[in-house]
């Protein structure tokens, strides 16, 4: 999980006093990037957001701590944590684990938009997907069941057929062999509890230096 600077002495740092000890955190999909929902933390809320990696909120209502998803299992799984300029607002992307709203939505904001996905972005998801679900019938079950051994190792074979087709074979033999590469490394990342999102998020820290 990549996330602002949000050590113990970071977190006593934010601008709690502002709204009675709570801080809103807007929860967008790490994927498409759509919005959510919006909940509200106290400094607890958001240190079990930390150590379990399921988005945390401070319930206003029961005057208790809640993990979404706890009851309906449609858990938020984080994947980073980012403050604003004011530390008095948290954005939190994460990757949910089926509808979001209690209504039964993606979204609680109907209207909120999503970035337009690219197949490579359709197919980790869908990759996530066969993690969590092992259909019996599916390769990529059979992947994850041979563990992350087995799949490192398809991997680099993948890579070494990837790099003897750009040396020996045809344009159409080399788009082959990466397009393996590519499925095989997301499978590896995603045995790993990773995915697309997180290399994104790591080439992007790595240009703003």
């Amino acid at each position: 999980m990549m996330s602002a600077d949000l050590s113990s002495g970071a977190i006593d740092a934010l601008a709690w006093d502002k709204q009675g000890g709570l801080l809103p955190a807007i929860v967008q999909d790490a994927d498409t990037l759509r919005v959510l929902m919006l909940g509200y933390m106290d400094p607890a809320a958001l240190r079990t957001t930390l150590d379990s990696g399921h988005v945390t909120f401070f319930s206003r209502s029961r005057n208790a701590q809640w993990t979404k998803g706890e009851t309906s299992g449609h858990f938020l799984d984080v994947v980073a944590i980012d403050v604003d300029c004011d530390r008095d607002t948290l954005l939190i992307a994460a990757r949910p684990h089926g509808p979001t709203c209690h209504l039964g939505r993606d979204s609680c904001f109907p209207a909120a938009p999503a970035a337009s996905a690219s197949f490579v972005r359709a197919l980790d998801a869908l990759i996530a997907d066969r993690e969590r679900e092992r259909p019996a019938d599916s390769y990529t079950t059979r992947l994850f069941e041979g563990g992350v051994r087995r799949i490192a190792q398809k991997v680099g074979e993948e890579g070494v057929e990837t790099a003897l087709a750009a040396v020996v074979q045809s344009d159409e033999a080399l788009l082959g062999e990466a397009g393996d590469l590519l499925y095989h490394l997301l499978v590896l990342l995603r045995a790993r509890g990773l995915g697309l999102a997180d290399v994104e998020a790591l080439l992007q820290a790595r240009h703003a230096r």
